[in-house]
């Protein structure tokens, strides 16, 4: 690929070199929930959703998870450690 594509500041590029537009990505992203088979309608978003609930699990704080998000509102942030399995691991030594 390094000899097909010159170095690029994008993971994916379009036939111009520059960046994917966003509804390309969100069709990329649907299209691939329909091939997958999954019965139930899938988007671009539920990807920035499966890495908030990802770090949540894995014990990241809630204010390292909204600025690796981008969030604004710490409010938008404390839905993926609400639900967080991990909430409470580590408070008691048993």
């Amino acid at each position: 690929m390094q000899r097909d594509y010159l170095a690029s500041p994008y993971i994916f590029q379009s036939s111009r070199l520059g960046p994917l537009a966003h509804d390309t990505i969100a069709d990329i992203v649907e299209r691939a929930g329909e091939l997958a088979g999954l019965p139930f309608p899938i988007h671009a978003h539920m990807l920035r959703h499966g890495t908030g609930y990802y770090l949540a699990n894995r014990g990241i704080d809630t204010r390292t998870i909204q600025s690796y998000l981008g969030h604004k509102n710490i409010q938008h942030t404390v839905r993926y450690t609400e639900l967080a399995s991990t909430k409470f691991h580590g408070l008691w030594d048993d």
